[in-house]
């Protein structure tokens, strides 16, 4: 079983699909950090831009819960806005608009605020933490979905992937 969670209104085909909101493509209607899935049933974890709408006790929790999910050697891979390159790209434009949805959430529905900001050591760490080993980054062109357009592939310029500055932090761990 492959989940993705926090899918949103971007399901995945082939994946268990789950969200907190009841919407199109949603296989499972769920609110974590809690997951709803038996202990070492998942091979593989996915939540693009998930962790940080949780405050830091439910985010590790989350982490746990996931690696409970995952079967032994199994993969979960996250993605999460990458503060340096949010402070960067604020630095360069001053253009608060620019970078804002990235660090604060849209705040368009009232899952959609961001709690945590994260550098590759505080998610490397809470990985760590979590019971992850062979926790390192990974590039979103090497996946299974890298056809799939998400925030994993965030870039500004918007869709600028071949010259623009990647704003997401992409790291997978596995359950030993």
């Amino acid at each position: 079983m492959k989940i993705n969670l926090g899918c949103g209104e971007r399901p995945m085909p082939g994946f268990v699909n789950l969200d907190s909101r009841r919407l199109p493509g949603v296989d499972v209607v769920a609110v974590l950090p809690e997951l709803p899935f038996e202990d070492n049933t998942a091979s593989y974890i996915y939540a693009c831009c998930v962790l940080e709408h949780f405050r830091l006790n439910d985010a590790r929790i989350l982490l746990k819960e996931c690696l409970r999910a995952l079967k032994k050697g199994g993969i979960l891979r996250l993605s999460v806005p990458d503060f340096l390159a949010i402070a960067e790209i604020y630095l360069k434009n001053r253009n608060i608009y620019e970078v804002g949805g990235m660090l604060m959430g849209r705040q368009n529905y009232s899952e959609n605020t961001h709690y945590l900001v994260f550098d590759e050591v505080r998610i490397t760490s809470m990985m760590m933490d979590a019971g992850f080993v062979n926790v390192r980054r990974y590039d979103w062109r090497t996946t299974e979905h890298s056809d799939f357009d998400d925030y994993s592939q965030a870039y500004l310029p918007h869709m600028d992937k071949e010259h623009g500055r990647l704003m997401s932090i992409n790291m997978e761990g596995q359950k030993s």
